[in-house]
Order: C-alpha cells, then sequence, then structure tokens
C-alpha cells in the first residue's frame, strides 16, 4: 500500500510541521482498514469498533468521494460517536489495491496559532471594530452588540442584551427592518444595503438615517440560529443628498409659469413638508400689478399681500390670513425685522421676539397655541437689490427645530424662487403694457352698421402676451358705406403689434380719403417699404428692404348696391356662405404681399348675394405644422355651414372647430353679414346745369323728408341742398346727381363729372362767394368728398334722434 504518511500534507504532499492528523485507510470496498489514535480520539471509535466496518456506515461522511487521480481535500461533516457533528479539514490519496488513505484534522482547532487569530477577530469585531453590529438570536432578541454600537444608540450592554430592535430604535422603520431580520431568519439570505429612518436613545431629538445589512449567524450544520445587523449612520450624508436633490428640482419646479402666485405657490409647495410643516408667502401689492419696487430693505410697518399658503394639513388651518387678504406686520416683529435688514431671522421656541409678537396679535397666539408651534424661519425675498416680500416657514408637527443647514437651504430656495417671482413681475408689467398697446391697436368692439352684421375673434400666437400682428377693422365711410380690412404681419409679440398698428392706423387714414381698395393697397405698400427700411422695424416687418413684410386685403361694401370691391396684397380671398349653404370663394386678381414694390393691385367687383356671410382671416386660423391650409379651409368651410344661434355663437364654434390647441401663428377671424338698405330709404335726382332747378330741388328734398318723419330737419337739409346743388352747377360739371340716403343718420350726397377737389376757404366781407362749404361744415356733423371713376362726390351727414336712426334700420 503506497501511504501518504503519517501527518497532513500541504498542498505539495509534503508533511505539515505542528499539526496531529488522524489516518484512516479504506479499501477498495470502502471498509476501514486502518485506524490510528488520533482517529479514536477525534471520532470518540476506538480501533475494535472502525475496522471492519463501511466508513461511510460509521462516519455518516456522505461527502466522502473517490479521491481522483491528483488527490483532494477540503471540509466535509462527519458523526461523532456522541453525535455531534463535526466539521472536519481532509486530504486523500489512492493507494495500492483500489482503496484510498484519508488525513483528518478539526477544522475548528486546527493549531493554537489558528485559534489565537480566531480570537482575536471576533475580540477586534465586538470592541474596536468601526462598523456597529449586534447579534440577534431567533427570537430577535439581542445576544452581544460591540462598541460601535454602544456608542452609536447610547445603550449599555446591561440594558442591551435581552431586548429587541426598538430598545435602541424608535419611528416607523422599526416593523420594516423587524420584517427583514425575520425573512433572513427564514431564508437564509442577507438582506443588504437597505436604509432605516429612526430615533435612537443617544439623540433622541433628531432622526437619524441609518445604512444597515442583515446577515445570517450559522450553526456548523448550516442552521441558522440568529442573524447579525451592522448599521452605518449616513444621517448627514442623506440631508445633504436631500437638499441637493430638493434644490435640483426647485430649479426645473419653481417658475413654470410666468404668474406670481403660482410661482409663489410653486415655492411653498416644494418646501412643504420636506422642510416644514406650514409655509406662507407674502409680497408687496406693487410686486402684484408690476410695478417697479423701491430698491432697498421695506422699513417700518410692512402692509403684505398674501399670496400663497401650504400646510401638511388639509385647508391650512394653521393660517390667520387668507390668501388674497392683507397682513401688516409690525417693524419690531420677526417678519418686520426680515424686511427691514434683509435677512433671515430664526425663532425657536417662544422668546422674547416671538412673545411681543404675540401679545400684539391675540388671533396669532391662538393658532401658535392650537397647533403648538415651535420653531419659525422668515426669509426675505429680494432680487436686483429691491424686497419683494417674506417668506414663512414653520414647524410644529416634526419636533426637530430649524438649524443652520436649513435655514441655508430655505435662503437658496427663496433666492431661487425671487429671480422667478421679479421676471413675473417684470412680465406682468409688459404684459400690462403690451394689452395697453393691443387696446389701441384692435377694434374694442365692432361699431353698429345698418351695412351689415359683424362678429370678430383674434387669437395670438403667444397667448400668454396676448399680443400679435394679424389684425381686422370694421370702417364706416361716406354714403352708408363700409370698409372691411383683414392683415397679416410677420413676427409674433409687440414688435409685430406696433408694425400692424402703424399700418392699421395707415389704413384707416386712407380710408378716410375714401380711396379705390387697388389704390389703397398701392399707398400701403409704399409705406411698408418705408418702414422696412427703417433698422429698428427689422424685426416688426420681417427683415431689410425687400422681404415679405405683410399681407392685406381691402374691401368697400356699399349696401344702396349691395355691390363690392375687393382688392388683395398677398391674402387669401373670403369665404362665402350663401342662403343655401353653398360655400364658395371669390375670385380675386392676385396682389403681390406688402413691401415687395413695383407691382400693380387690382381691385374686383362683386354683388354680394342676398343674406350670405363673408369669411375673412388670416392664414394662422386655417394652417399649421399639423394641417395643410385646404384641410382647415374645409374645416372652416364646414364649421360655417353649420346653423347656429347668432353670429357671435358661430363666430365661436368656427374658431373651436377649426384652432385645436394652441394656434402655431397669430389668427384672426371677421365674420360679415351684409345688408342692403330698403329702396324706400334711398331717393335721388339726375339735375341739369341749371341754376332754376335750385329751388325745385329744395322743395322736393322738403316733401321727401316729410315723407320720411324728418320734416323737422328740413331746414337745415334745404339749405346745405341748396349750398351743395349751386357749387356743383357753378363750379362741376354735368352729370349732376342729387341723393338722400336715410339711415342712422340723413345722409346728402351731390356728384358732378369734375374731378377738382374742394376746398374750405376764409371769404372776406365783401366776397361774394367762398361761403358755401362753410356753412355746410358749420351745419352739418360731418361732410368731406370722394372721387369716383369719372368725377367726384360732395356729401355730407346730419345726425338723427335714436327713434329716427332706429326707424332707418
Amino acid at each position: 500500500m503506497n501511504a501518504l504518511g503519517s501527518g497532513p500534507r500541504d498542498e505539495a504532499g509534503r508533511p505539515e510541521e505542528g499539526r496531529s492528523a488522524a489516518r484512516v485507510v479504506v479499501d477498495a470496498r470502502g471498509h476501514i482498514v486502518e485506524w490510528d489514535a488520533a482517529a479514536e480520539r477525534l471520532s470518540g471509535y476506538g480501533p475494535a469498533e472502525a475496522l471492519g466496518r463501511a466508513a461511510a456506515e460509521l462516519l455518516a461522511a456522505g461527502t466522502l468521494r473517490a479521491p481522483g487521480a491528483e488527490g483532494w481535500q477540503g471540509i466535509f461533516l462527519v458523526r461523532h460517536r456522541d453525535g455531534r457533528c463535526l466539521r472536519l479539514s481532509g486530504a486523500v490519496r489512492s493507494v495500492v489495491g483500489g482503496g484510498h488513505e484519508w488525513l483528518l484534522t478539526d477544522a475548528e482547532t486546527e493549531s493554537p496559532a489558528r485559534g489565537l487569530e480566531v480570537r482575536a477577530l471576533s475580540d477586534w469585531a465586538l470592541t474596536t471594530a468601526p462598523v456597529a453590529l449586534t447579534i440577534y438570536d431567533r427570537d430577535l432578541r439581542c445576544v452581544r452588540q460591540n462598541a460601535a454600537m454602544r456608542r452609536l444608540t447610547g445603550v449599555s450592554d446591561e440594558d442591551r442584551v435581552g431586548r429587541s430592535l426598538d430598545a435602541v430604535l424608535s419611528g416607523p422603520d422599526v416593523a420594516d427592518c423587524e420584517t427583514r431580520m425575520r425573512r433572513v431568519l427564514e431564508t437564509g439570505q442577507p438582506e443588504d444595503d437597505f436604509q432605516v429612518r429612526g430615533r435612537v436613545p443617544a439623540d433622541p431629538g433628531h432622526d437619524r438615517v441609518f445604512s444597515a445589512s442583515v446577515s445570517p449567524v450559522r450553526r456548523r450544520d448550516g442552521y441558522v440560529v440568529g442573524v447579525c445587523t451592522t448599521v452605518v449612520d449616513i444621517t448627514e450624508h442623506h440631508r445633504h443628498r436631500e437638499q441637493l436633490a430638493l434644490l435640483n428640482k426647485a430649479s426645473t419646479y419653481i417658475g413654470s409659469t410666468l404668474d406670481v402666485t403660482r410661482t409663489a405657490q410653486e415655492l411653498i409647495e416644494l418646501a412643504v413638508p420636506r422642510l416644514a410643516d406650514f409655509a406662507t408667502v407674502d409680497l408687496l401689492d406693487t410686486l402684484l400689478r408690476g410695478d417697479e419696487p423701491v430698491p432697498g430693505p421695506v422699513t417700518g410697518d410692512a402692509v403684505l399681500r398674501r399670496v400663497a399658503v401650504q400646510s401638511v394639513l388639509a385647508g391650512a388651518p394653521e393660517s390667520v390670513t387668507k390668501v388674497g387678504d392683507v397682513d401688516v406686520y409690525p417693524e419690531t416683529s420677526p417678519p418686520g425685522r426680515c424686511l427691514a435688514t434683509g435677512r433671515s431671522v430664526l425663532n425657536r421656541d417662544v422668546d422674547a421676539a416671538v412673545a411681543r409678537w404675540m401679545r400684539a396679535d391675540p388671533s396669532r397666539r391662538a393658532k401658535v397655541r392650537t397647533y403648538g408651534f415651535h420653531s419659525w424661519l422668515h426669509v426675505p425675498v429680494t432680487a436686483r437689490g429691491r424686497t419683494l416680500g417674506v417668506v414663512f416657514f414653520g414647524r410644529w408637527q416634526r419636533d426637530e427645530p430649524f438649524d443652520e443647514a436649513d435655514v441655508t437651504l430655505a435662503e437658496e430656495l427663496v433666492a431661487r424662487a425671487a429671480v422667478c417671482l421679479d421676471n413675473a413681475r417684470r412680465f406682468t408689467r409688459e404684459r400690462s403694457e403690451a394689452l395697453a398697446l393691443q387696446r389701441s391697436l384692435l377694434p374694442r368692439e365692432l361699431p353698429e352698421l345698418s351695412a351689415l352684421e359683424a362678429a370678430s375673434r383674434y387669437l395670438p400666437a403667444q397667448p400668454r402676451l396676448g399680443v400679435g400682428g394679424d389684425w381686422f377693422d370694421v370702417i364706416p365711410l361716406s354714403g352708408a358705406r363700409v370698409a372691411l380690412v383683414v392683415g397679416d404681419v410677420v413676427g409674433h409679440g409687440v414688435q409685430a403689434a406696433a408694425a400692424m398698428g402703424r399700418l392699421r392706423t395707415a389704413v384707416r387714414s386712407l380710408a378716410d380719403v375714401d380711396l379705390a381698395p387697388d389704390e389703397l393697397l398701392t399707398h400701403l405698400d409704399d409705406l411698408v417699404i418705408r418702414l422696412a427700411a427703417e433698422p429698428e422695424a427689422h424685426e416688426g416687418m420681417g427683415g431689410p428692404t425687400g422681404e415679405t413684410g405683410a399681407t392685406c386685403l381691402y374691401a368697400v361694401y356699399d349696401p344702396v348696391s349691395g355691390h363690392c370691391s375687393l382688392a388683395t396684397a398677398g391674402h387669401p380671398a373670403p369665404l362665402v356662405v350663401d342662403r343655401q349653404g353653398t360655400t364658395s370663394f371669390l375670385e380675386l386678381p392676385a396682389g403681390p404681399p406688402l413691401g415687395l414694390g413695383g407691382l400693380p393691385f387690382e381691385a374686383a367687383d362683386v354683388e354680394v348675394p342676398q343674406d350670405a356671410l363673408l369669411a375673412f382671416y388670416t392664414d394662422g386660423l386655417v394652417q399649421s405644422r399639423e394641417r395643410t391650409m385646404d384641410s382647415g379651409l374645409e374645416a372652416l368651410a364646414r364649421a360655417l355651414t353649420t346653423p347656429a344661434g347668432s353670429l357671435e355663437s358661430l363666430c365661436d364654434r368656427a374658431v373651436g372647430d377649426v384652432v385645436s390647441g394652441r394656434p402655431d401663428d397669430d389668427a384672426a377671424l371677421l365674420l360679415v353679414r351684409p345688408r342692403r338698405l330698403p329702396a324706400d330709404k334711398v331717393v335721388s335726382w339726375e339735375l341739369p346745369a341749371d341754376p332754376a332747378v335750385v329751388a325745385t330741388v329744395r322743395a322736393d328734398v322738403v316733401r321727401q323728408l316729410a315723407a320720411w318723419g324728418l320734416a323737422e330737419h328740413g331746414f337745415v337739409t334745404e339749405l346745405v341742398v341748396s349750398e351743395l346743388v349751386t357749387n356743383a352747377i357753378r363750379y362741376g360739371a354735368p352729370p349732376i346727381r342729387l341723393r338722400l340716403i336715410h339711415d342712422r343718420t340723413l345722409i346728402c350726397e351731390v356728384a358732378d363729372g369734375s374731378s377738382t377737389a374742394p376746398h374750405l376757404r376764409r371769404a372776406r366781407v365783401f366776397d361774394e362767394g367762398g361761403r358755401g362749404l362753410m356753412l355746410v361744415a358749420q351745419l352739418t356733423d360731418r361732410w368731406g368728398s370722394r372721387q369716383q371713376t369719372r368725377g367726384k362726390v360732395i356729401w355730407c351727414e346730419q345726425a338723427l334722434p335714436p327713434a329716427d336712426a332706429a326707424s332707418s334700420v
């Protein structure tokens, strides 16, 4: 038999010095053939009991296996004679005859040096190891704790051994931690790196955060007899991480809108309950109006308006002042000192300053007593050297008072919110100015006219600002006619609105001259070219000269004839809906956009069907990134053919059906339902160029006024007709025509074939003429002249009492 030797061997097969190993030789059948004294001491079986028996039966060594060609070394379990289970270190090699030789050693007591090493490690873990650990039995009662755990919890071994986790930790996480410990007992699998929050006896006034792990404690046979918990105090690290996370969230959460009230609410929503149990924001009224606050701190008794409140309780019952109400803070109070000094004020418990404040305000004192406030923090809201208000943070539900780290965090949050609040204030001011500009540029309400009924809607692409570059207008003209305008300036916002305002003013001025649509657009084109050449106008008009700056459509509707004259400068044609609900677009000569120059504009004259509906619009209404203009026009046509109770409701529905969400471009819609004047409200006379006809005409006019029930206007009208007809005969050219229109005003028109424009002049004492137009101007409310294709028309209007004006509609 090729024996391995009389002692344990190392990996090279050499005997190890200083070790006493048991030697057992087993034959090919697995029966023991050699059994030495060391084997008897190790197992408890003597040679008489061991020799000849099967090794697996005697030792219950289920892990014994053939050694293989290279032999085998390792740890396995065998049964002692008294029933104990031994953990042995073994080495095995084959011997001659098919058997094998075992060299066995107790793995737990390999050598005195090894035992000393193990004990040293154990002593170190329970005395000087920096990681706090505790060993629990299967009932989760403490068996041992190390020195680090005693320092962490402040609980001695006498007060700790035999007690459960709640002896050293209080808080809602205790139950979860014990659940994890029981799970480790059942499964034998460790649970690592989970967080536990609570309070320990060493620091009962503050919550602590620990990183914990639970590992199983096993017996030699692998049975789990308990658990070992290790904890590391990560409170400061956790707090810093939470603060960074809060500040990071504040950078995106606060200031989501340019609304002062919403921004203030976002600030305290972020702070409660992470930082405080209750918080309020009080701001100066000047800030809410958008005015510029006075530089520096706020001194004296401060009058602030509550704009936001947040609490851990629903409805914020702790608040003394409701949102929107005014609160007064004496200069000696904590918020008053905060505003006066521009620095944060921290108060703990009811100190002298808080006591004085409470005595002066019984309602506030009652709230403090009811809810038990114990920590107050006031932080000033300052931006660009100006104080905007104060933010209050209070604690009553949480036991921990504010500390300096909390003050730093609160100041950082308020500083970020202050920038957003100041931006919101400046936006409020700019928006107020922009809205004032908008009100001055667009008609506040459309005029009530006999010629038509109109309704309009305007949707800026920047709804927060409320202004844009699209515009529309309804302009009363002479002879009961009305001008309809719709236009679009390139760009959005105030610059485009300012440019639009200049164009709208120009259109109104040119309309007063009563130019034909094509002539008016020609003059407007020259104006756009001049405006685009101005450097400061590039943003509003789309760029330097040569770039498209604006489009416009101008139409003049005559309710007497029912005809409409239109011309377009790059603007889409109106949509027409007749009484049968059939839709079509007016066919107009194409015209270039305003600002190109050198190209002509042409007008078209169309007869508007009775009871038809005209829709004037800008391309922002019917075109977007998601929809082509053709599909937008189809949607507009469908919306306008659906019956509606009124033109206003039809306008609302059309905008709602065509525009989905926020428009990509400014959008305007003007709906017009033209009306014709009744035939009996218009009378005209063709006159010869003979002065003798004046007397006859005067008599005819008086009879017509009596038929209209306007006899009291006969004297003035008789004088006006006499002067105008006489001037036409004397200075004009045939044909001469007189027309009276009974509308909301009494209109008198005299047309002749001469294009010479009349003008007022001051007549001298001995002049025989020159007083006619002066007399007309003095006797009537409005007068003027307009050019026709051949000749001119001089007109004047007299105001009628409401009853007479209403009867003409």
